[in-house]
């Protein structure tokens, strides 16, 4: 039987957005079966370094967890979007600024890693999506900073990656009360995704495979 643990913030914490019973939690939980267990301890608005409160609230599950799906890091970026308004004088100083910020961003990213190593249970990270309705060009340009981190680091941990930008790529993927959060047919992409990842991946094997892709 597969316990999967999902960690994070609204990508997965998504039931306020979408009708009852197309959460992502809702839907990984029909995608796997009744056999399998699914659980839920991400929280709206979460950023990275509120992980490890939730990696707290394992001890209060059940039963314990044989994989961990966590997405984060997204709200850490979208408190920066008003610093982003900020006049540049080249297009190099931009370009500084944003490095700066990555920098920050990976030493907050770490710290949650090493939270995640510390709860000794396979883990699964997420990029941060890209396709919200309306994102302006340059947003999703400096979103790409932040992906760097996550796929970097996750390559020097041989940790699986699902890459969101490939999952939730449609503007329907999107929710119309928030258009930042997954809708019903992006919770289904994202069920559908981490369910290949738990059936189908084998953590023994020590290897980095970005996951995503297939999914339509």
């Amino acid at each position: 039987m597969t316990h999967v643990v999902l960690i994070g913030d609204s990508v997965f914490d998504n039931a306020r957005y979408v009708p009852k019973g197309t959460e992502v939690q809702a839907q990984l939980r029909q995608r796997l079966g009744a056999v399998h267990r699914v659980s839920l301890l991400a929280q709206d608005g979460a950023v990275l370094a509120n992980v490890p409160a939730q990696l707290r609230g394992i001890k209060g599950l059940p039963q314990a967890p044989n994989q961990l799906v966590v997405s984060c890091g997204g709200n850490n970026a979208l408190r920066l979007v008003s610093a982003m308004q900020t006049p540049a004088r080249t297009v190099l100083a931009a370009a500084e600024l944003l490095t700066a910020w990555q920098a920050e961003f990976r030493r907050e990213y770490l710290a949650m890693l090493d939270a995640l190593r510390g709860q000794g249970t396979p883990f699964v990270v997420s990029t941060i999506y890209d396709g919200v309705p309306g994102l302006a060009p340059g947003l999703r340009g400096a979103l790409s900073f932040f992906n760097d981190v996550i796929i970097r680091e996750a390559v020097m941990r041989r940790v699986p990656v699902l890459d969101m930008r490939l999952v939730c790529s449609k503007p329907a993927d999107y929710s119309s009360t928030s258009p930042i959060e997954p809708s019903a047919e992006g919770g289904r992409k994202i069920a559908a995704a981490i369910a290949e990842i738990a059936l189908g991946h084998d953590p023994c094997t020590l290897r980095t495979v970005i996951y995503g892709g297939g999914v339509v």
